[in-house]
């Protein structure tokens, strides 16, 4: 299975990542009202939450890309490439959410979203 496959799995798996350091940063989870409860919260339990909620949001752009290339035969290497570019930064992403370092946090995003764009215009411009 090529590279840029197992990295849609892994932007599956970083929306469950900051929702268990949310929920573990926070005092007296409520399983009842889970969503209540992240919302009412502050801090690093808040970033984390915010991180989730954003990994979720980027995850159908990052997988459509990864389809789309490979469904149009763009150079898997260079899928793969992105893709890996992609995940290192929701990863550097995560990590600036979660230490509150906004501008930092901000470039990660930028970065990651421009390796999806690249992603989608490699059939395009490569073949």
């Amino acid at each position: 299975m090529p590279i840029a496959f197992w990295c849609v799995l892994l932007a599956g798996v970083l929306p469950l990542a900051t929702v268990a350091i949310a929920k573990r940063s926070g005092p007296g989870f409520d399983n009842h009202d889970p969503r209540g409860w992240l919302d009412r919260q502050s801090g690093r339990a808040r970033r984390a939450d915010m991180a989730h909620r954003n990994h979720f949001e980027a995850f159908p752009f990052f997988a459509a890309a990864v389809l789309t290339a490979s469904y149009l035969q763009a150079p898997q290497a260079r899928i793969d490439e992105l893709s890996m570019v992609f995940i290192l930064t929701r990863l550097l992403y995560t990590v600036c959410y979660l230490t509150d370092r906004a501008t930092l946090r901000s470039l990660c995003w930028t970065i990651g979203y421009l390796s999806v764009v690249g992603i989608f215009l490699l059939p395009v411009f490569v073949h």
